[in-house]
């Protein structure tokens, strides 16, 4: 946007002056002053991944007209992911890389091969802005929308939610912020050194007022938030190769993309959720219920790790609402509360509650170190400092384990949390009360 109102009034401005319009290059003109304002917006934003993608496409733009080149094309897109993977490898695996350049893929595809009629230039002025104002609404939804859907699947499986009404708020929002918010940001930044920003901060203010009001109302509105639960990275794998289809074949076959789209939606859905959370400090601790949604074992020195196993699993109760009427009974030693199979989970927080639990409890969880005749499945110390968080599901005959730190991935900033626990041997009692080993088990020895 800024790049864009720079040229169009540097454009419009040199447009006025007869000699300059027919006899030089104004258009290249413009471009060469918008490529500094893009440059100048870089540094004042603070250069963030989806800056970065913005600025290198629009860096493109100008530089092609100036060079009577075509601009707004995959190969800018190309270039772009490139530019920012160079600068910052790790990027790719950020929410703020991966829906950005999704979004930008789908408008650009979209534009190709989206409205292709233009206002009549030779019908009667009503009409012609008539018919300009009929498509760039049109377009803005379009836009919203190809831009929403190419982004959902990455919304989904990084933030566990969805929007279904961010058509409707674009469609409110987004005029005002073209028209107001950004030509106000650029004038008030003219007008600084001179001490004339001051009306241009109220006009500002105003528009980002309509912003925040319009998302308030939409967030306010029945069904407007809505939850997914965790999967893996699988479906969304599979669902970018279906993104990637549909945008970039050039024949009907690019249809195919929506049946992998489809295909990759299903997988998401049927990904089962775990039966038992363990945070990383062995403190907090949350299990399945009988009723199928989670409850709080124990919610230890915070609920920031509650907050987001709600989150996974599409649950929009607080921390608060999942420690109340779950079945927990508490003492001064320990936790105790019930699977969905009526089977025990226990949390430890003393040593003389280890006797009974390991006897009764069919896992007992805890931030000391377990004795070594214990019965159950354990999540003590041990295994918390070699592996991390833990989550448990139940398959019908043993519990399927997933680590945040398996022995298997060993990354050169886990090297210092594998020797201070080089000694510890986790999960050697897990393959009792039906739990086989498995490729996930935490045992030493596999």
């Amino acid at each position: 946007l800024v790049s864009g109102i720079v040229f169009f009034v540097i454009r419009a401005v040199l447009a006025l002056i007869p000699s300059l319009a027919h006899r030089r290059p104004i258009k290249k003109w413009a471009a060469s002053g918008a490529l500094p304002a893009a440059t100048f917006y870089l540094l004042l934003s603070g250069a963030e991944v989806a800056t970065q993608r913005s600025y290198i496409m629009i860096a493109i733009v100008p530089i092609g007209v100036m060079l009577d080149r075509p601009t707004l094309t995959f190969r800018t897109l190309a270039v772009a992911a490139i530019v920012v993977l160079l600068l910052a490898p790790q990027a790719i695996v950020h929410p703020g890389f991966q829906m950005s350049f999704a979004a930008t893929l789908a408008l650009i595809a979209a534009y190709q091969h989206g409205l292709s009629w233009r206002p009549d230039h030779d019908s009667q002025l009503g009409t012609r802005m008539a018919l300009w104002g009929v498509r760039e609404v049109a377009s803005l939804v379009l836009a919203s929308l190809v831009a929403g859907l190419a982004t959902t699947p990455y919304a989904a499986f990084h933030f566990h939610r969805l929007a279904p009404y961010g058509v409707l708020a674009n469609l409110l929002a987004m005029p005002v912020v073209s028209a107001v918010v950004v030509p106000m940001g650029i004038l008030r930044v003219l007008t600084m050194p001179f001490g004339f920003d001051a009306a241009f901060w109220q006009m500002m203010g105003q528009g980002i007022d309509w912003m925040n009001a319009v998302a308030l109302w939409v967030a306010s509105l029945p069904g407007a938030v809505g939850r997914m639960p965790a999967f893996g990275i699988g479906p969304l794998l599979l669902g970018t190769a279906g993104l990637l289809f549909i945008c970039l074949l050039r024949t009907p076959l690019r249809w195919s993309g929506a049946l992998v789209a489809t295909g990759a939606i299903a997988w998401a859905l049927a990904t089962p959720q775990p039966d038992i959370l363990v945070a990383g400090d062995g403190q907090t601790a949350a299990f399945r219920g009988k009723d199928g949604r989670l409850a709080v074992l124990r919610a230890g020195r915070d609920t920031f790790a509650i907050k987001e196993w709600l989150a996974a699993d599409a649950d929009a109760r607080t921390p608060k609402d999942a420690s109340l009427g779950n079945g927990v009974t508490c003492d001064a030693v320990g936790c105790i509360g019930s699977l969905s199979d009526n089977r025990l989970i226990s949390m430890a927080m003393g040593i003389e509650a280890f006797a009974e639990d390991c006897a009764r409890a069919a896992v007992v969880i805890s931030d000391r170190e377990s004795p070594a005749d214990c019965n159950a499945m354990l999540v003590d110390r041990a295994i918390s400092q070699s592996y991390g968080a833990v989550a448990l599901r139940w398959t019908g005959d043993r519990f399927m384990q997933t680590v945040a730190l398996p022995r298997s991935q060993d990354r050169p900033w886990t090297h210092r949390a594998r020797a201070i626990s080089e000694n510890a041997e986790p999960m050697r009692r897990q393959p009792q009360r039906g739990a086989e080993p498995s490729q996930d088990d935490l045992t030493p020895d596999d």
